[in-house]
C-alpha cells in the first residue's frame, strides 16, 4: 500500500513507470523544490507532462490521508543534465481546487506558470 512509503518515495516510483525520473524533492516549510528528468526529445516543458506530474501528485497525496497542500516547484530536465525549464503550483491552488477552483482553472494557472528555457540561454 502506498502508506508503506513515504510521500516522496510514493510519487517518485509513480512517476517512474510514467517516464518521469524525479531527481530531487526538498521540503522547506510548505515549499517542496523538486527537479526531474524526462526522456523526451523536446527542448521545452510540455503541458502533458506536467499534467502528468500533478494529476500523479494529486493521486499519491489523496492515498496519503494527511497530505498537506504544498507549493511545488519544478524544474524539468533532460537526462543529460539540461534545464529545460520550471513551472509551480502555489499551495493555495491545491487547496482551492474542487472548492472554488475548477479543473480548467486549476490547469490553466499550472500553465501559465511555465517558464521555458532555450538552448541559447543553457
Amino acid at each position: 500500500m502506498a502508506e508503506e512509503h513515504p510521500f516522496d518515495v510514493a510519487l517518485e516510483n509513480r512517476l517512474m513507470g510514467k517516464g518521469i525520473y524525479l531527481t530531487r524533492w526538498e521540503q522547506e516549510g510548505d515549499v517542496v523544490d523538486c527537479a526531474y528528468e524526462t526522456v523526451a526529445e523536446v527542448p521545452a516543458v510540455t503541458s502533458h507532462e506536467v499534467g502528468v506530474v500533478v494529476r500523479t501528485l494529486l493521486e499519491v497525496a489523496d492515498e496519503h490521508e494527511a497530505w498537506t497542500p504544498i507549493t511545488l516547484e519544478a524544474t524539468s530536465t533532460t537526462t543529460d543534465g539540461t534545464v529545460r525549464g520550471e513551472w509551480r503550483v502555489e499551495a493555495d491552488w491545491f487547496r482551492r481546487l474542487y472548492d472554488d477552483l475548477s479543473e480548467l482553472e486549476f490547469s490553466e494557472l499550472v500553465l501559465s506558470s511555465v517558464e521555458n528555457r532555450s538552448a541559447r540561454e543553457q
